[in-house]
């Protein structure tokens, strides 16, 4: 059996890693934009959590479907529809007279980009490296850098809040007719391109299963549900530490703004540079044997900064988070292995959708926590929430390596 020619394989890889920067661009844009929007809409402070509440939901929703809506369009098509469907909704919201419409487009960008998410994370699964699946991740960071830097950009130059949106737009428009010329490429038969995967240990390649299966039986596997709860709290920790952190360490350890400005910032610099660093030895390490350490970082990281009164206690968050940044590229270029080739959609939707859940959840109940028990107890709830990651993941090596 023939496999997709060197060329058509690298003219893929260099489109996914543009469509992993194109699915980051509009992320960040809203909270660069609402000060702005904000006042030239006559609108309340409050406000700015409906769209990303809206957003958020549409996501979850598209994750869940998106194992359904691959086998039924395939990749490529649900690539190109879907992308098209973002474009179109952050241009939308650029031109949007009414704060209402905004929330139409959130919907709607909310839904393309889940489905965009599970897409690309399903077929880098299947057909990338280990590597290549942190610096793809690595690539969504950079893409949710430069969104605000080009809203920044514009701001500072007196544009509008709209000419960002629409620059964005446009960037995304461009992908679309990437993903047209290449769409089938996206789907290759398994005559011509079989399916592939590392056994465990790295015996040797597991061949394609044959049947195909349904979401509903996805759900029945213990494994599923294992990882699914792993994305949970991987995701919960992310948030609740990247926004929460300011916050405590100016109102309750006493630093600076540009201090506690500085950490933070350097929070999620560590996210970018643990994937690129880390991409380049996960293949020596092996993908499990890298995501069992990363656990471990992310719990001693996480009980360092939840410390009281500990001085260096800030130097904790970029060492959690160069210690997060392999496990969600690491855990979804497990999946296949784990669950199955035909049942990976499915799963990978689905891991998606909780890690959506995760966001909207952990740090929301961090903030109800800290209205009775003060904002100290927020540092040793991340730390309970990364104790808890780890033993899912042990468990998760337990169960699915040994039986596989």
């Amino acid at each position: 059996m023939q496999r997709p020619s060197s060329r058509t394989s690298g003219s893929i890889l260099a489109l996914a890693y543009l469509a992993f920067i194109s699915l980051g661009l509009p992320d960040a844009l809203l909270g660069v934009a609402w000060p702005s929007m904000r006042d030239g809409m006559g609108l309340h402070q409050a406000l700015l959590g409906a769209p990303v509440a809206v957003a958020a939901g549409s996501y979850f929703l598209s994750g869940m479907l998106a194992g359904r809506l691959i086998q039924g369009l395939g990749i490529g098509l649900l690539l190109t529809g879907s992308t098209a469907l973002v474009a179109a909704s952050v241009l939308g919201i650029s031109a949007a007279p009414a704060f209402a419409l905004i929330l139409l487009a959130s919907l709607l960008m909310g839904f393309g980009s889940g489905a965009i998410d599970a897409a690309l994370n399903t077929y880098a699964a299947r057909n990338f490296g280990p590597k290549h699946m942190s610096w793809l991740h690595a690539a969504y960071a950079a893409g949710a850098t430069v969104g605000p830097a080009i809203m920044t950009t514009v701001l500072s130059r007196g544009g509008s809040w709209r000419v960002g949106y629409a620059v964005v737009g446009g960037l995304l428009a461009a992908m679309v007719i990437a993903f047209v010329v290449s769409r089938r490429r996206w789907d290759t038969p398994p005559s011509e391109a079989p399916v592939v995967l590392d056994a465990p240990g790295g015996s040797g390649p597991v061949p394609e299963e044959a049947p195909r299966v349904s979401g509903r039986t996805a759900l029945r596997s213990g494994t599923v549900w294992l990882q699914l709860a792993i994305f949970f709290f991987y995701t919960g920790i992310e948030v609740c530490a990247g926004q929460w952190s300011y916050t405590l360490l100016t109102e309750e350890r006493g630093l600076s703004g540009t201090a506690a400005g500085t950490w933070v910032a350097a929070y999620w610099g560590g996210l970018f540079a643990g994937r690129l660093v880390l991409g380049l030895v996960v293949e020596r390490l092996g993908q499990v044997r890298m995501i069992r350490m990363a656990t471990v970082g992310v719990v001693l990281s996480a009980a360092l900064f939840a410390i009281p009164g500990l001085a260096l206690g800030a130097i904790a968050l970029p060492l959690l988070s160069f210690s997060l940044a392999s496990i969600y590229p690491g855990l979804m270029a497990e999946t296949p292995r784990r669950v199955g080739v035909h049942m990976a959609p499915h799963a990978v939707g689905f891991q998606v959708s909780m890690a959506t859940l995760g966001i909207a959840v952990l740090p929301n109940m961090a903030g109800l926590v800290s209205e009775y028990a003060g904002l100290r107890a927020i540092a040793p709830m991340i730390a309970c929430f990364a104790l808890v990651l780890f033993v899912l993941h042990e468990r998760l090596v337990a169960t699915a390596d040994r039986a596989a």
